[in-house]
């Protein structure tokens, strides 16, 4: 077996919600777990953020929230876009609480609805105050809502927007999509439609915005610990979830002036000690990352990548170090000893954000659970 794995620890996840939730209080949590919880395992990080105080859950794929159900959560799961009509019966079937902004899909979810007995379906509607991505024009929510609220089989469950520059604290035009927001919640409070539950406010503007946060806030990234930019790194005591190890395969002393890896971009000045570690680009450590001076830790110090990550391999410069040996743990996310390297660090490498490095490690590193979290 490749020693190659992501350890997640449950207690960062648990600490995580908690204290968000005591950030954002009165306002309940919903924690995103999208994309597999953001590479760090859905089922097991909606059991946890359940138990350390999360109300509600939230998914982009109906096959995300059939997957949770399979796994026997029961927690209202929001699914974040509106699903395609196809899925309306399995939204039905598997009691997910569908996001809506077309006509088309609030007459696909009804219709299904009709066919299934229960209770009626709880949807939420979305209006877009400035993203562009999804969500229907404010001029727009007093009809939609009123096609929901005419509809015996359909509950209108909220009205939600989603915040485009959170993540830049000093950025005006957050106040400008609160305020979009808040002006299409008047609208439909003089047309005498109640909004049970009204929600802004993703892991930036929960933590940098607090008139974003209403009655709930949807929390992503910063539930698994990473900083959602770097201007908030530290303004809320998060802790990173996820340990990406793997361990020296081979060990070899090439001559001065040798130049390792494709490419050969990367040359030694003196007589080096090469390790080779079982990981690469298609695991998720990015190929770029070599060139933009990414390192490893072995025996807690940091270690420079030796030229360009293939895709199942990289070489690692251990310069004189002759107490390294195969096998020894090589970490490249996570802390090892007093030193650390975290997934803010790579981002900033490789001009991107933390959400994205998380996500890219990729399915054939298995991911281990460190223990309850409870």
């Amino acid at each position: 077996m490749r020693a190659t794995w992501a350890e997640v620890d449950p207690a960062a996840i648990a600490h995580n919600v908690s204290t968000l939730a005591r950030v954002v209080a009165p306002a309940e949590v919903c924690v995103v777990v999208k994309a597999d919880g953001y590479g760090h395992g859905a089922v097991e990080t909606a059991e946890v953020a359940l138990t350390a105080g999360a109300s509600r859950l939230a998914v982009a794929l109906t096959e995300e929230g059939a997957a949770l159900r399979a796994a026997g959560i029961d927690a209202p799961i929001l699914l974040l876009s509106e699903p395609p009509t196809s899925d309306a019966a399995t939204v039905v079937a598997e009691r997910l609480e569908p996001t809506v902004y077309t006509e088309a899909g609030i007459a696909a979810l009804a219709a299904a609805t009709t066919e299934a007995p229960g209770p009626n379906l709880p949807v939420h509607l979305k209006v877009d105050t400035g993203m562009y991505r999804v969500g229907c024009a404010p001029g727009d929510a007093v009809r939609l809502a009123k096609e929901i609220t005419a509809d015996a089989r359909l509950e209108l469950a909220s009205v939600w927007t989603h915040l485009a520059v959170a993540d830049a604290p000093d950025d005006p035009f957050t106040a400008v999509q609160v305020g979009r927001y808040r002006d299409a919640l008047t609208t439909l409070d003089d047309a005498g439609i109640e909004v049970p539950l009204r929600h802004v406010a993703n892991s930036a503007g929960a933590i940098a915005h607090p008139d974003s946060r209403f009655d709930m806030v949807r929390c992503g990234i910063a539930v698994y610990g990473v900083p959602p930019s770097a201007p908030l790194v530290g303004t809320v005591e998060l802790q990173p979830a996820l340990r990406l190890v793997s361990s020296v395969s081979h060990l070899k002393v090439v001559p001065a002036g040798s130049a390792i890896s494709y490419g050969r971009r990367y040359t030694v000045e003196r007589p080096s000690h090469i390790a080779t570690v079982p990981i690469g680009y298609a695991d998720g450590v990015r190929r770029a990352l070599s060139a933009t001076g990414g390192e490893v830790l072995v025996g807690g110090r940091r270690r420079p990548i030796a030229g360009t990550v293939t895709m199942d391999q990289l070489m690692v410069d251990l310069g004189d170090e002759e107490s390294v040996s195969v096998g020894d743990e090589v970490v490249l996310i996570g802390r090892q000893g007093d030193a650390e390297i975290t997934a803010a660090e790579w981002a900033d490498r490789l001009d991107t954000i933390g959400y994205e490095i998380v996500c890219g490690i990729g399915s054939r590193v298995p991911r281990r659970w460190t223990g309850s979290g409870a």
